[in-house]
């Protein structure tokens, strides 16, 4: 049985829905931050304001999605591919779940689980373009609890992710503000070279060849200049020399 090349989960084929995520951001902690998911067109724009006053230093947004019953077998998958629109060029974290528990029935609050995260930034030269990706391969996502990094974890269970998340989060004071990204989908994704090797070889050869030919045409200017100054000179002197002789 041939396996398709790519499972959609948000955006894509499948348009995306306000009504499928929630905020959830540190005022369950007593923080000001808050975050929120506008739909526009095929995308939607997750965007907020990061507070880090309150908590001292501390704080994060993020939105989730709410189907607690829902279940995704991407075991047949290699990672997700992000397929992102503008952002601020901030670090954000994409986060997976593959088990939640019942609220907590003194508190009401929901019991924490492990967390199968993974840090991104568009860089600058991407941030302003109207597509660009980020492949995310299952051995990459980090398992954390409640914010730390979590040791002696067993594998991360593909067949039965039960959340998936968007964050900003202050990592300790680094960022703080406002925050803007635009997200066009999420995919589950089968392995591509080319999404692990990075920028293909055209590209590279591109990026060296730039700084070289830059680097011969100041020295051809450099020459010129020279030239222009001395030659005249050195006709001068030598139909001087003529002269006298």
């Amino acid at each position: 049985m041939v396996k398709d090349k790519e499972h959609v989960l948000f955006g894509g084929d499948r348009s995306w829905k306000a009504s499928d995520w929630t905020a959830s951001d540190d005022r369950v902690r007593g923080g000001k931050s808050q975050s929120y998911l506008e739909i526009s067109g095929s995308s939607a724009r997750f965007h907020g304001h990061l507070d880090i006053e309150t908590l001292g230093g501390a704080g994060f947004a993020s939105q989730r999605t709410v189907a607690e019953d829902n279940t995704w077998d991407v075991s047949h998958y290699d990672g997700i591919l992000l397929n992102l629109g503008k952002s601020d060029g901030k670090r954000y974290t994409f986060i997976l779940k593959d088990e939640l528990l019942p609220q907590n029935p003194d508190n009401g609050r929901e019991q924490a689980t492990i967390s199968w995260e993974h840090d991104f930034v568009v860089s600058e030269d991407a941030a302003q373009a109207e597509s660009s990706f980020v492949y995310i391969p299952w051995k990459k996502l980090k398992p954390t609890y409640r914010g730390k990094e979590k040791k002696g974890v067993t594998k991360f269970d593909t067949k039965n992710v039960k959340r998936c998340s968007l964050m900003m989060r202050s990592f300790f004071g680094d960022q703080q503000g406002d925050f803007s990204l635009s997200v066009k989908s999420i995919k589950a994704v089968s392995r591509s070279k080319d999404l692990e090797k990075g920028p293909t070889e055209s590209a590279k050869k591109a990026t060296f060849r730039a700084p070289l030919l830059m680097s011969l045409l100041a020295t051809s200017i450099l020459a010129y200049g020279i030239c222009t100054c001395l030659c005249p000179c050195v006709m001068n002197t030598h139909a001087m020399k003529h002269w006298v002789w």
